[in-house]
């Protein structure tokens, strides 16, 4: 698939704002002591940071003015329900910037983040015939990647608000939950690497002969097909991409926490979001380059 940077830049930034909505309603009804301004000055960061994420998502549509048509088909698309449940979500997140978090806004709040997260990922696990992201992990690494990047946010502006007793719990939550999905991931990565595809150039040219090669596209020009669904990298870039993602999104972030959670340093959680968040752009584009949709059998060939 050629990935749309604008909805790589959504997915990654509204992940990150979730994840740091989750880490501040837990902190609310673990009963974790913080500042109030602290609170509502965080909460305003994840409203920004998700309605940033939404506007960017307008990036890749041909006909802006007609957006609002995507919520019409709630009842059977997941595009439809995602567009009903972000704009609630940063409502709702929004109120607790502007009135405080409370036990019960908590409760909403965990809940309209994991209904978010559940409509963005089954948008891609629902497409049965694209068999890298047709699985359970795509909800697991959708759910855990955002996690993770807002709980290393969460820790990193705990620690400049000298916030301890957030911090203790952010910080620890935030190594774990980095791990976690960096052991998830590896093993999408792996399952999509062994992945015996139910396509093959025969049924998608209805020609069965066992020995069959294509030597061209049937046409002199690109079209729509082979702008959307090849992205025209190489392999050798591929693997270069999913190396950086792994490092910058899990490892290196993954280290940084050992070492602020070690001594205390508050640079040290900066470091990780910054380094982080390339590699976290890296990765949800990866997601959607490794795909191969079907009809690339057919036009794989261009000349």
């Amino acid at each position: 698939m050629n990935p749309a940077f604008s909805v790589v830049f959504f997915t990654t930034l509204a992940g990150a704002a979730q994840g740091l909505v989750v880490a501040l309603a837990l902190a609310t009804l673990g009963g974790v002591t913080m500042l109030p301004a602290f609170a509502r000055h965080t909460l305003a960061v994840a409203a920004v940071m998700a309605f940033v994420g939404l506007l960017s998502s307008f990036g890749h549509l041909g006909r802006k003015e007609r957006a609002w048509r995507a919520v019409l088909m709630w009842r059977t698309s997941w595009l439809s329900r995602e567009c009903l449940v972000l704009p609630a979500f940063i409502g709702w997140a929004g109120l607790g910037a502007w009135a405080g978090p409370s036990a019960a806004w908590a409760i909403g709040a965990l809940v309209l983040a994991a209904l978010l997260w559940l409509c963005t990922a089954q948008i891609y696990a629902c497409l049965r015939f694209i068999q890298e992201w047709a699985q359970p992990l795509t909800l697991v690494n959708f759910t855990l990647i955002g996690l993770a990047s807002g709980f290393v946010l969460a820790s990193a502006l705990a620690a400049a608000a000298a916030q301890a007793d957030l911090l203790r719990v952010t910080g620890p939550a935030a190594l774990v939950l980095t791990l976690a999905a960096w052991c998830t991931r590896v093993l999408a990565l792996r399952h999509n690497a062994v992945l015996r595809h139910a396509s093959t150039l025969q049924s998608a040219t209805g020609i069965h002969t066992p020995r069959l090669v294509q030597t061209s596209m049937g046409m002199s020009a690109g079209a729509f097909n082979t702008r959307e669904f090849f992205h025209g990298r190489t392999l050798a870039l591929l693997k270069r991409i999913r190396l950086a993602f792994l490092v910058l999104a899990f490892a290196l972030p993954a280290l940084l926490a050992v070492i602020a959670l070690a001594s205390g340093s508050v640079s040290a959680w900066w470091l990780a979001v910054l380094v982080q968040a390339p590699g976290l752009l890296a990765e949800r584009w990866f997601f959607f380059a490794q795909a191969k949709h079907p009809q690339n059998l057919y036009y794989q060939v261009v000349s």
